[in-house]
């Protein structure tokens, strides 16, 4: 069932079950004004624990949703990755499994599910392209979080393999960010961690911030408001999806970039320093956007104007 198609039940509203509806996508994903389509149930841990199959099984079986979105896992940074590689590789595999395997023993016909371009190969030439996954060797600060995004993207392509009408597709976010984010740098990616740096030396009156690495290391950084955008464009549409697809901006930006860009909108004016001795990871991660744009797609903010706006998040939810 479609946006378009109704569910008498739910005052003509269709059924989507969000997973990871607490956090940064999910969280993107609620507040976009496409969700009003929906009736969306978005269950927290303490409701549907996705590590426990036969919760998963029983609370399908009891809400028949019309979509699933998957957005839910165990996510951090470099640091949180290298951390707690045992954590990051069977948490999420768990939870991958038995909500693709549960939503297809329930029956149901459509699954969007999320994944991230930590799936590409480190050596993989840029911009990636989707058939490029598990043609390398992954990028071993986050190898576990990436093992298990490549289970969960496979599961569905092999579900799609055995059973053509059923439209269980992925979504390769390149990296996010904005309002929703973590800012603590013990478990926030790059430019949460950056804006919380920046700001902090702005307050202490700091005229130095360190970067890790040369800060040549280039990203692309996308407004997570636009990926929740890009959700509800294909829920309302799974059919004309492809059976994975990129989403991203198809441009990067040095880590010195960013960090200049937010030491600008802050209006921070001191100097960077850089420890070369400290894990940068891959050294590139581009998007190739060949089929977002087939698909007629496009993210619609500006990187200036999606870290103002979470900056703005950042001080109004007491984080600074």
């Amino acid at each position: 069932m479609s946006a378009g198609q109704e569910s008498p039940a739910l005052g003509g509203k269709p059924r989507m079950l969000l997973t990871g509806g607490g956090g940064l996508v999910g969280r993107n994903i609620q507040a976009h004004p496409g969700a009003a389509n929906w009736h969306i149930l978005a269950p927290r841990s303490a409701e549907l624990d996705l590590t426990d199959a036969g919760a998963v099984d029983a609370y399908l079986a009891r809400h028949q949703p019309d979509l699933v979105v998957h957005a839910a896992g165990r996510v951090g940074g470099i640091q949180a990755n290298m951390a707690n590689p045992v954590a990051f590789l069977d948490e999420n595999t768990a939870i991958g499994r038995n909500i693709i395997m549960g939503a297809h023993r329930a029956g149901l016909r459509q699954f969007l599910n999320l994944a991230s371009t930590c799936i590409y190969p480190r050596a993989a030439e840029n911009p990636l392209r989707e058939e490029m996954v598990l043609t390398g060797t992954l990028e071993p600060t986050n190898e576990g979080y990436a093992i298990a995004k490549i289970l969960a993207l496979r599961l569905c392509e092999y579900i799609r393999r055995e059973d053509e009408g059923a439209q269980y597709k992925t979504l390769i976010p390149c990296n996010l960010y904005g309002a929703y984010d973590k800012f603590d740098p013990k478990h926030s990616h790059l430019l949460p961690a950056i804006i919380h740096k920046v700001h902090q030396a702005q307050k202490n009156g700091e005229t130095s911030v360190e970067i890790w690495g040369d800060g040549t290391a280039r990203r692309e950084f996308m407004y997570a408001a636009d990926l929740a955008d890009a959700v509800l464009r294909a829920a309302a549409d799974m059919a004309s999806l492809p059976d994975s697809l990129n989403i991203g901006l198809g441009q990067d930006h040095t880590i010195n970039d960013y960090y200049a860009t937010v030491a600008e909108v802050i209006g921070w004016d001191g100097t960077f320093t850089h420890d070369l001795s400290k894990p940068v990871g891959m050294k590139q991660k581009l998007c190739d956007t060949a089929r977002q744009q087939d698909w007629g797609w496009q993210a619609p903010t500006s990187l200036r104007d999606g870290i103002a706006q979470t900056y703005r998040h950042y001080l109004e939810s007491g984080y600074a």
